[in-house]
């Protein structure tokens, strides 16, 4: 079975005869598939089944064509290690049994013990590793968007109790970072160990903060968590969620491979407000794909051809899929990527070889 490694080299930073393709939430409820499978099992059910969970991860990959797979999980599985009770509520997210709002709640949170507690995940990895002809990414979500849910108990627009906590008790909420990061290191070594090979942290939420906010309150630990992984010979990916332009510059020297841009900054602005260093992902607008095919590929292929100014490009949406989205029109669009792409990439040599000739 041939290896295809064009979204490794990618985030790498090196050219590749067509853009690499994947979707978060790839695996999802916009298959009819997916949605019988869900009739039987809950999220989380899914994740402590390896054999299905791998199933799951390895379905859009057969059906899409994408160029990488991502673990069929959960941001908030690894809280459960730390003594967090939840449960995933369908039409809700996630919904915490005691909400963490003291100094007595934070202190209580336990070290992650990957090994003991979460061993469906890696076994699932482990799975993967041995059946997938393309890399697999791994992921976790970051500290600010596991506090959010953890704090407010539930999924918020305002993040009230999460951001009183961060302003109101400093002390506090820096001892929840060190907490949240400490698991975010020791769950991605462990991902990488059972075979990952990427991994991208999730921040859905942090775009919420200003970014005077971000940097005093949030980035600190976001730059721990990528200097405690580099040693890690895979790509590490930040995405800092959905609004998260104002950002972006806040993020130069961090020890990530690629950055993720949501719909709202194109990626040649995304680009230079990192000020370079860095591969992009992203970003075309989820809503995109409820539009006709013509659209669609009208919007990818601008895109496209921005993510081609400079190596180090993967496309991506600038958030998850949609319910809505259609299995076919993803799949059409995963064709067009890589058609579209590689003629833009054959046109850009022929005309360097002309240049010289």
């Amino acid at each position: 079975m041939s290896y295809n490694d064009r979204f490794i080299r990618a985030c790498r930073g090196e050219r590749t005869d067509r853009v690499p393709v994947w979707y978060m939430r790839q695996a999802g409820r916009y298959d009819p598939e997916y949605r019988k499978i869900k009739e039987k099992y809950s999220l989380l059910d899914i994740c402590r089944n390896p054999e299905l969970a791998a199933e799951v991860t390895m379905m859009p990959v057969r059906k899409l064509g994408v160029d990488a797979a991502i673990l069929y999980s959960d941001i908030m599985n690894p809280v459960m290690s730390l003594g967090v009770k939840f449960d995933i509520v369908p039409n809700v997210g996630p919904v915490v049994e005691e909400p963490i709002r003291t100094k007595r709640d934070i202190e209580r949170l336990r070290p992650i013990d990957v090994e003991g507690d979460l061993p469906h995940i890696l076994e699932t990895i482990r799975i993967l590793d041995r059946e997938l002809d393309v890399p697999l990414i791994t992921f976790a979500g970051a500290p600010f968007t596991i506090a959010s849910y953890l704090i407010e108990g539930r999924p918020s627009r305002r993040y009230l109790r999460t951001k009183s906590l961060m302003y109101g008790e400093p002390e506090l909420w820096q001892l929840l970072m060190d907490k949240l990061g400490d698991m975010v290191v020791t769950y991605a070594r462990a991902h990488v160990a059972a075979g990952g090979k990427a991994f991208q942290l999730f921040d859905s939420w942090v775009g919420a903060l200003s970014p005077r906010d971000f940097e005093r309150c949030v980035l600190p630990v976001i730059r721990r968590i990528f200097d405690e992984l580099a040693d890690l010979d895979i790509p590490k990916i930040y995405f800092p969620g959905v609004s998260s332009g104002e950002l972006l510059p806040s993020l130069k020297g961090i020890k990530a491979d690629v950055i993720g841009l949501d719909w709202r900054v194109p990626i040649r602005e995304g680009r230079r407000r990192l000020g370079g260093g860095y591969a992009v992902q992203g970003n075309l607008d989820p809503a995109v794909l409820t539009g006709p095919m013509a659209v669609i590929e009208e919007q990818a292929a601008d895109i496209i051809d921005q993510g081609l100014e400079q190596p180090g490009f993967v496309f991506n949406l600038g958030h998850g899929l949609f319910p809505e989205a259609s299995l076919d029109k993803i799949a059409a669009l995963t064709e067009f990527i890589h058609r579209y792409s590689a003629r833009q990439l054959q046109n850009g040599a022929a005309a360097k070889e002309a240049e010289r000739a």
